[in-house]
């Protein structure tokens, strides 16, 4: 702990901005982790196929129960659905698609952040380089004691060097998280919409067949 303090206070003032930006972005990584991981940990292939059960012996208002079984988006997708089934096969589709459109836009909320976070942490990185880079030129070209312009080269070379390893680093870290959270939303973002399709054909052959 104590070196990195140190690594801080030579990186400083900017290498404290960059901890400011990485508390923020380990923020949104979290929040969004347990948000994805909590709303969305149905079995979608589990679940869809005790709707199908219940919709071809007919039970309609017990695939609606099921959907109200917890507060989860694709159970109320595929609930609007069903809520629908007397009124015709369009007015199921209107009525998931609308649904979908309420919900999709919370489970990709404040990712994209993630990669904006990671160009901010990138420049401001590479601004302290550049002050740190500034601070060793000055000290080559305007110190006369040797042992003084090898101390101050020294520090201006240490602050260039730790506020580019930080920027990169947090921009890695951004990086990494932004491509595993969208992974985890596009993957339920499929989810979803195989399940409404799925129903769509379910409650199509359901009509052909009565």
């Amino acid at each position: 702990m104590e070196e990195i303090w140190h690594a801080l206070q030579e990186g400083a003032p900017f290498s404290f901005i960059n901890i400011g930006v990485l508390a923020f972005a380990l923020a949104i990584i979290a929040e969004r982790s347990v948000f994805i991981l909590t709303k969305y940990r149905v079995n979608s292939t589990e679940f869809m196929a005790q709707i199908r059960k219940l919709v071809q012996a007919g039970n309609i208002d017990r695939a609606i129960k099921l959907c109200e079984a917890a507060p989860l988006p694709l159970l109320q997708v595929v609930k609007s659905g069903l809520t629908q089934v007397n009124r015709g096969e369009e007015a199921v589709i209107a009525s998931m698609e609308e649904r979908m459109s309420e919900v999709l836009p919370a489970l990709e909320k404040r990712i994209g952040a993630l990669w904006t976070l990671a160009n901010i942490a990138t420049l401001i990185g590479l601004l302290g380089t550049i002050r740190g880079l500034i601070r060793a030129f000055k000290a080559v070209g305007t110190i006369d004691d040797p042992s003084q312009k090898t101390a101050l080269l020294s520090a201006g070379i240490a602050e260039a060097m730790w506020n580019t390893f930080l920027g990169l680093f947090i921009a890695v870290v951004c990086m990494v998280a932004h491509l595993f959270l969208h992974g985890m939303a596009k993957k339920h973002k499929l989810d979803m919409e195989k399940s409404t399709m799925k129903l769509e054909n379910l409650l199509t052959l359901r009509r052909q067949g009565s």
